[in-house]
């Protein structure tokens, strides 16, 4: 027997000595506080106010990690709350004005009549907002409802029920070292179990990845595809805000990717500005921070942020594979509903209303369940696809569904070109569907057989490097804990990645927490947890499949004010 299998009684001793595990039932656990996972709290409290339901939140707040640009659609909004305006929602800020450009290259645009663009982008009705802000005044509702908030717990494990049922989810230990033992002030995570749960962890949720291959619910679906989309807020001169001016464009500086950019004129004389870079990118050396830094040198963008002060910075994943790439939704014991599903509508480059609504749906499908049996109500939620099918939510996902798949397809002008004749002409009814069936990360060029690319350096005033713009997420980690970012071979980014690829994720890492570093002459890739903005982006587009995205400690990551 090996030594390090020896229990002594000092060790037993220990172990006896640490806090136990705290075990909590309620009808129903919702993991993520985003707008998804609070509207369904919301609902089943207003259907049912004696259900106890639970929010888990792995920021230190709820809105601390919500990122979106964020043109937002009140629709599912007005069937929440059709009074959301004397409860003092924070919409303030009406969209007056549709600007989109194709622009040609780093001096020169071309503005496009409403006319020949998709209708899909045109955003009479609706509102520029901060949907951290608004996930706030969400919380604030649902706990006015008696919904229960958990801010800084992150759900790190799914319960399993004997019967193969989700059973509910276990915290994530706090107090654990990076050598993974208990430190001073150890304390264990919670166990809530639950007669469903609802994971609503956003796009990219390492739980909802765990659940998809686990039940399989992906089999019938294309691949999921994502983008990478980038986002800063700048005060301005006043003189230049044009409060409600939402401004879109295609084209540079995305020579060797699809994807598009947008500018959106808030309140309080602040602009939010931002790059979405699709991942199914072929080109190893691009890199989607520096894109976003160069793009806004270009006359377009520069013109309102030239003289201003950049206050907020981050990025995040986006599921945009839409209405093909849908999963099943529906698990025993559970749920998948918003961005951890894919419920976003890339026509309208939004998916906080219909992150909603699918929440609301989970919520209705939920209650129904619990009426029919409340001792033991029927593990897989079949009414929901029901409810779902039947929704504007399905009909609206339905009608776009050909959008991503064009662009992929045909480009950002082709694609672009197909989308308008689509959307404003056949209404999204086309009688074929398109697919993009290759996965994103898989598109990735070997480096021998891709052009590098030599970005500016920043001047910083329109544009910085990655360490001051993670400054400005307020992005904090405990640093004495294990590394969130777990490599499945550890030989892989310097053996496999740095030779075939140059190793992509110094680049495709928004936040710096990739680097190969030269040591005593021999390269070595270092991983800077540290820095972390939980963009999840690494999970994704490693080439080698070999990075895997896991919480760290409850609390940790950015902690943006209102993004």
């Amino acid at each position: 027997m090996s030594e390090e299998n020896i229990t002594t009684p000092e060790t037993e001793a220990e172990v006896a000595a640490l806090p136990e595990r705290e075990s909590m039932p309620f009808d129903v656990v919702i993991v993520g506080a985003g707008p998804a996972g609070l509207s369904a709290a919301i609902r089943l409290k207003q259907i049912n106010e004696e259900l106890t339901v639970v929010v888990l939140e792995k920021g230190p707040e709820v809105g601390a990690h919500i990122l979106s640009g964020a043109v937002f659609e009140p629709r599912a909004l007005n069937e929440l709350f059709p009074d959301w305006k004397e409860k003092g929602a924070p919409l303030n800020t009406p969209v007056t004005e549709d600007h989109i450009y194709l622009l040609n290259d780093e001096t020169s645009s071309r503005k496009l009549p409403n006319g020949i663009t998709p209708k899909t982008m045109h955003n009479d009705g609706n509102y520029i907002v901060s949907m951290g802000n608004v996930s706030r005044w969400l919380a604030e509702q649902a706990e006015q409802l008696g919904v229960e908030v958990f801010p800084g717990f992150a759900a790190s494990e799914v319960i399993y029920n004997e019967d193969g049922s989700v059973g509910g989810v276990l915290t994530g230990d706090m107090g654990v070292g990076e050598n993974g033992e208990p430190k001073d002030g150890y304390m264990p995570g919670m166990e809530l179990r639950a007669k469903y749960t609802v994971f609503a962890e956003g796009c990219r949720g390492h739980l909802g990845k765990e659940l998809i291959s686990h039940f399989k619910l992906d089999q019938d679906a294309s691949p999921q595809h994502y983008a990478i989309g980038f986002k800063e807020i700048w005060d301005i001169d006043p003189s230049k805000h044009q409060p409600g001016l939402v401004v879109h464009s295609a084209g540079w500086p995305l020579d060797d990717a699809t994807g598009g950019s947008y500018l959106y004129h808030a309140e309080d004389n602040q602009v939010f500005v931002g790059l979405i870079v699709d991942l199914n990118y072929d080109n190893p050396y691009l890199s989607p921070f520096d894109e976003f830094q160069r793009l806004k040198h270009h006359p377009v963008f520069k013109q309102y942020l030239e003289g201003g002060k950049r206050v907020s910075y981050g990025a995040r994943a986006i599921a945009k594979g839409g209405f093909n790439s849908l999963p099943k939704m529906t698990f025993p014991g559970g749920l998948l509903v918003g961005c951890e599903a894919g419920t976003l509508n890339f026509a309208k480059i939004k998916g906080n209303h219909t992150a909603m609504k699918s929440g609301m749906l989970a919520a209705e499908s939920i209650f129904d369940a619990i009426v029919e049996n409340s001792e033991a109500p029927t593990k897989e939620l079949t009414s929901f696809t029901e409810k779902f099918k039947s929704s504007w939510l399905y009909d609206e996902l339905f009608r776009s569904r050909n959008f991503g798949p064009a662009i992929h397809k045909l480009g950002n002008f082709w694609g672009g070109a197909f989308n308008t004749l689509e959307q404003n002409f056949f209404n999204g009814n086309l009688f074929f569907t398109m697919k993009d069936e290759h996965k994103d990360y898989a598109q990735l060029k070997e480096a021998k057989d891709a052009k590098e690319i030599s970005y500016p350096k920043p001047d910083g005033v329109l544009s910085f490097d990655k360490l001051s713009s993670v400054f400005l997420s307020n992005t904090n980690h405990e640093e004495d804990q294990p590394c969130h970012l777990k490599l499945k071979d550890p030989s892989i980014p310097i053996q496999i990645n740095l030779p075939k690829f140059a190793e992509p994720a110094q680049r495709y890492c928004p936040a710096g927490v990739y680097e190969v570093i030269d040591e005593e002459g021999q390269p070595r890739f270092q991983i800077n947890a540290q820095n972390c903005v939980h963009c999840k982006t690494c999970d994704i587009k490693d080439p080698s499949q070999n990075i895997k995205w896991v919480v760290p400690e409850g609390a940790g990551g950015p902690n943006y004010p209102n993004m």
